[in-house]
């Protein structure tokens, strides 16, 4: 009995996993996670660095976040890029550092923010597809060069939507859990 190996498509899975919840930790919730400043690169001396790199980030309540600077010549430095960044927070400067808070949202704010999580969750699905595709033209080459017979192909495909259908259900609940957390 021949074995189709599954492995490589495991690992695309897990890749088009954790894409989603790297793009879903970027998107902005009405609490204050350090996470969403990650992808803010500050101009430091001359080359730009992540904010992690440049001081600490920490949550000083539900709706504000703490950033101390390495350096404190980096304040003003901070200060820029997270307004320029345009993540629509409120930016203050103090002999601490940079203070960093989140406005109430909005219920439209809400509606938009789940409608590009939703987005998100569909590229990843679509993604999904991709790589399905990818492994059924495999099994139809192999089988073609005689390697394989129908009866392997049927439950290579079928064992491969099984596995298309646990990774949608994982997508699907990360998308449910961050919706339940943007709409909260």
């Amino acid at each position: 009995m021949y074995m189709y190996d599954f492995t490589k498509f495991k690992a695309k899975l897990k890749e088009v996993e954790e894409w989603l919840k790297k793009e879903f930790a970027g998107i902005r919730t009405g609490r204050a996670a350090p996470s969403l400043l990650d992808g803010v690169k500050v101009d430091s001396y001359g080359s730009l660095m992540a904010l992690p790199q440049v001081g600490s980030v920490t949550t000083e309540d539900a709706r504000s976040l703490r950033i101390t600077p390495w350096d404190a010549g980096q304040i003003k430095a901070i200060e820029k890029a997270i307004v320029t960044a345009n993540l629509g927070l409120g930016v203050s400067v103090d002999d601490k550092g940079v203070r960093v808070t989140f406005p109430e949202l909005t219920a439209e704010r809400r509606t938009q923010i789940v409608k590009l999580a939703k987005d998100k969750a569909e590229q990843a699905k679509i993604s999904l597809r991709q790589h399905r595709e990818d492994v059924l033209k495999d099994i139809q080459t192999k089988e073609k060069a005689g390697g394989i017979g129908k009866d392997d192909v049927a439950r290579f495909k079928n064992e491969l939507q099984k596995l298309v259908d646990a990774g949608n259900k994982v997508l699907e609940d990360l998308f449910a859990k961050k919706e339940k957390e943007i709409i909260s």
